[in-house]
């Protein structure tokens, strides 16, 4: 039962005022997006400011969710010296002078973080006026900014289970209603017309993310033979400029194969798909998990091992495999993928594992703890 959403503060109806920083990319602005969304059905009279910089995708999508954005300098942190190391110092001091204008200027009741670049300077600007700090760590390994800011927030939510962060609490992945919300049964023969697909063939659906996955686009190009024999129809979904070439030079192409640059919702795909084979990127992990979408992971072989330690409890549940960059060939599909794309009872255990694990109203979660927030 969806607990009830708190008003704010002493404050009367009408006077809750909400900025909300973070950006770059996509990973931040679809959580802020989500946040600012849930934020505003529960408080229509709210008002929601977004924080983000000019030079990441925020630019583009919170003006077109709907959402005000203003914008600050970028101050990226060099981890080596250097002369932006040694710049850093003015840099951040002129960050948090305009962040501090914005959260005035706005008369802000409640700053929400969910990282990136612009969130340091506005983290030590709102600490510094006394306003309530909330954050949404989407990660598996928790940023610098949000680390930062979780010394002096007032909550922190955490889209894994095993991030160290001070005070996090599961909440989950804010994400688009129409993905949270998604039937994937009920949907699926829709979804398939809609993307030119068969309605009862066994459909893989594979995406690299915007920058596309090289390893993946040249195992799926030396593994077409062997697809399409065993019947199975493939969406790929490749990136915009991202196009997939055959050994010839030529696009590749398929009696059931074909490749779109993107797709405008990709609620469409995770309906139509019988197993989602891409990167492990913390949001795609925590939507095919929300959803009970089958899925093949093939990390990104740089950082960390960020990506995957995002899929590592969804293969721990049988509920997603995961195979290594370097590791996936046409010998790993035809031995490991192929027999799962046959396996209908296999698919739906894995289904229903994922179902398990996966958290469909992290964004009001996330609204409960800013108004939350606001009223203490």
């Amino acid at each position: 039962m969806t607990t009830p959403f708190p008003s704010a503060s002493g404050a009367t109806e009408g006077s809750l005022s909400v900025v909300l920083a973070g950006g770059g990319s996509a990973g931040h602005v679809s959580p802020l997006l989500a946040i600012a969304k849930a934020l505003r059905r529960a408080r229509p009279d709210a008002s929601v400011l977004a924080v983000g910089t000019t030079s990441g995708l925020e630019t583009r999508l919170v003006p077109a969710a709907g959402f005000e954005l203003v914008t600050i300098d970028r101050v990226p942190f060099p981890r080596r010296p250097s002369a932006d190391l040694l710049r850093l110092p003015a840099r951040l001091r002129a960050a948090i002078r305009q962040s501090g204008a914005i959260l005035e200027d706005a008369k802000a009741d409640v700053l929400v973080g969910v990282g990136g670049y612009v969130c340091t300077p506005m983290y030590l600007a709102a600490r510094k006026r006394g306003i309530p700090i909330v954050i949404h760590e989407a990660n598996s390994k928790a940023g610098l900014a949000n680390r930062l800011g979780a010394r002096f927030a007032s909550a922190v939510g955490t889209a894994f289970e095993a991030v160290e962060i001070k005070d996090g609490q599961l909440v989950g992945m804010p994400m688009r209603p129409e993905i949270s919300g998604l039937d994937r049964a009920g949907a699926r023969q829709q979804a398939r017309a809609m993307l030119g697909l068969e309605p009862q063939r066994a459909t893989l659906i594979i995406t690299g993310g915007s920058l596309g996955a090289q390893q993946i686009n040249r195992t799926i190009a030396g593994s077409l033979p062997a697809l399409e024999a065993a019947g199975v129809q493939m969406l790929h979904i490749t990136g915009a400029g991202k196009q997939v070439l055959a050994a010839d030079g030529s696009p590749l192409a398929g009696p059931h194969y074909r490749q779109v640059e993107y797709i405008d919702s990709m609620e469409l795909a995770y309906a139509a798909a019988d197993v989602l084979l891409c990167r492990s990127g913390a949001g795609t992990v925590c939507e095919v998990a929300a959803v009970g979408l089958p899925a093949v992971f093939v990390p990104l072989p740089v950082g960390n091992g960020e990506q995957a330690l995002n899929a590592s409890a969804l293969v721990a549940a049988g509920a997603a495999l995961l195979v290594r960059d370097a590791h996936f060939n046409p010998a790993w599909v035809s031995a490991e993928l192929l027999p799962l794309l046959a396996d209908d009872a296999r698919l739906e255990s894995m289904a229903e594992h994922g179902r398990k694990l996966g958290i469909r109203d992290a964004d009001e979660r996330m609204a409960r703890m800013v108004l939350e927030a606001a009223q203490r």
